[in-house]
Parts: C-alpha cells; sequence; structure tokens
C-alpha cells in the first residue's frame, strides 16, 4: 500500500462571504494543484450559497464547484494554512506568526453576471498559476 506525499504547502483563500472569489480560487488551485497543496476557503461573514454566476463561469473552464458550501473563518483554519489569502474581507482576519499574507484586490463577483464574472475568474486563474509556481519553486529551493 503506497501513501501519496504530504501536501507541499496549505493555502486559506479568505473573502467576506466565501461564495465568488475564494470559492473560484479554491476551485483552481484544487483543480490546477491537486493534491499537491491542501485548499482551503472560509469567509468573514459567510453567504447561503456559493454565487451562481460563479459556478457557471467556472464550470465553462472545467471546474466544478456547484456543490462547494460557504464556510465561516476560523482561528483554526488560518493556523493550519502556510498561506493565507485575502480577497476584501478587510480586517477579519487573524494574524499569526510564520504564514505568508497575500492580499488580492479582485472585483467583487457578487450581483454580476457570468459575462462580468468571467473576468475575475481569468484574474484569479493567472494568479493561482503564478501562486502554484511560487509554491513548486519554494520546494525546489
Amino acid at each position: 500500500m503506497t501513501s501519496s506525499p504530504p501536501p507541499l504547502a496549505s493555502v486559506l483563500f479568505v473573502c467576506v462571504h466565501n461564495a465568488g472569489r475564494s470559492q473560484m480560487a479554491a476551485g483552481f488551485l484544487g483543480h490546477l494543484a491537486g493534491d499537491r497543496i491542501e485548499v482551503r476557503s472560509a469567509g468573514s461573514i459567510p453567504g447561503d450559497r456559493v454565487n451562481p454566476s460563479a459556478v457557471e463561469a467556472m464550470k465553462e473552464v472545467g471546474v466544478d464547484i456547484a456543490d462547494a458550501q460557504p464556510k465561516i473563518l476560523t482561528t483554526e483554519a488560518v493556523k493550519a494554512s502556510d498561506y493565507v489569502i485575502t480577497m476584501g474581507c478587510g480586517d477579519a482576519c487573524p494574524v499569526f506568526p510564520g504564514k505568508k499574507y497575500l492580499d488580492w484586490a479582485l472585483e467583487d463577483p457578487a450581483g454580476k453576471g457570468v459575462e462580468a464574472v468571467r473576468l475575475i475568474r481569468d484574474e484569479i486563474r493567472g494568479r493561482i498559476e503564478a501562486l502554484i509556481a511560487e509554491i513548486d519553486a519554494q520546494r525546489e529551493a
């Protein structure tokens, strides 16, 4: 019986409602990195459901986030993560030493149609690809 290697890193995506940006980012990271990187997402004030326009926009590029559920941000989730990437959650994120904090200024997809959300999705994908490259480079260093 072979076991898979431990993840290279753990990433937590945080936005206010955990219904759009953070869900798309988590979906892309899981899709592009597989099990190599542990993925979490949460919100400071989670919504009732994932934004349907975000679900549709991600479906167009082969990433299914339809079953994702908004979750509340917890101190434990932050402590368990190597990277904490915020997307407009303000000061709601607790700060702990030894974590890498990044703030991605991304437009909020709330209330927008799929046409507008596609642009946000594509920007998130580019940032996720750069993040994966950074994590891989640190592993090789």
